[in-house]
């Protein structure tokens, strides 16, 4: 299963676990975004969009492009300039591709579900760790 999604002003061919980089957007590693603007999944074409359809992924990291250097020079003008940008990105992991208007599943809870140590469960010297007592 693949879909077509448009970010960035660009439009990207996706499969589940496919991992790409495109421009900046806001989020640290591991948040989930959802694109919604999927312009074709499988053999659906949308006009312009596909209704109902969206793409899952998680943000692997943000990082930066290559430098690209720009110079100019006036021959014969003693004039010359350099200038670098490096763009920002971010790398992204597909999770899920959604169609039918289905909702994304939950990740697991697995932090959440874990409890705290007491203190006379963690041994001596845990009060220095940072457990926390029962009283």
């Amino acid at each position: 299963m693949f879909a077509v999604i448009k970010t960035g002003g660009k439009q990207y061919r996706v499969a589940p676990e496919d991992q790409f980089t495109i421009e900046r957007l806001p989020g640290e590693a591991g948040d989930t975004v959802t694109f919604n603007e999927v312009l074709m999944v499988d053999s659906t074409i949308g006009a312009p969009f596909v209704e109902g359809a969206s793409v899952t992924a998680e943000i692997v990291e943000q990082t930066r492009g290559k430098k690209v250097i720009s110079f100019k020079k006036r021959r014969r003008q003693n004039s010359k300039r350099t200038r670098g940008h490096r763009q920002d990105l971010t790398l992204i992991r597909v999770s899920e591709i959604l169609s039918g208007g289905k909702k994304a599943a939950a990740k697991t809870e697995a932090k959440a579900a874990k409890p705290k140590k007491t203190a006379a469960e963690a041994g001596p010297g845990a009060e220095a760790a940072g457990a926390t007592s029962a009283e």
